[in-house]
């Protein structure tokens, strides 16, 4: 089984993420992230949704995932082919005694501190999935009191957009 990352233009209507959802577990998929927003256009949404599936299943799906009325577009995205970033909030046990060295650890992984106090610290990391379990690697020694992460959101590389103008 290979993961893939669609991209899908919706109507921002009320029930498009559910019916889309739930295509993807009434065909037994299990979604592995799933990330939805506005898009430059308020009337349309973009989901970035990663799925560990085989080719021909995928292929399945999207063409019933195109055949939902509020779906506008679908695009598969190539990891090569596409900036893929995730958002971790991580809370910290760090007192005085070991403050500075995870300060260090946020530093050498380009990450932010967004609050402060005395027993602990809250970092802001952005990066790709592994990057992110990495630093969770290296923070878990410290004691590691609250995890909160986004699902992957992803946009193709260079110039090309894949984002409608006006919902059909």
């Amino acid at each position: 089984m290979s993961t893939h990352t669609l991209s899908v233009l919706v109507e921002n209507v009320p029930g498009a993420l559910a019916r889309v959802a739930g295509l993807f577990s009434r065909r037994g998929f299990n979604i592995e992230s799933l990330a939805v927003g506005p898009t430059e256009n308020p009337e349309v949404s973009r989901m970035t949704i990663v799925v560990a599936v085989e080719e021909l299943p995928l292929e399945q799906v999207t063409k019933q995932l195109n055949k939902l009325v509020n779906v506008i577009k679908i695009v598969e995205l190539e990891p090569a082919a596409s900036v893929q970033r995730e958002l971790l909030l991580v809370k910290v046990r760090a007192d005085a005694t070991v403050r500075s060295q995870v300060l260090e650890t946020v530093q050498l992984f380009r990450a932010k501190v967004v609050d402060v106090s005395p027993e602990a610290l809250t970092i802001e990391a952005t990066g790709t999935g592994d990057k992110l379990g990495a630093l969770l690697r290296m923070l878990e020694p410290y004691g590691v009191r609250e995890i909160v992460q986004s699902g992957m959101v992803a946009v193709g590389r260079g110039a090309r957009s894949i984002t409608a103008t006006s919902p059909r």
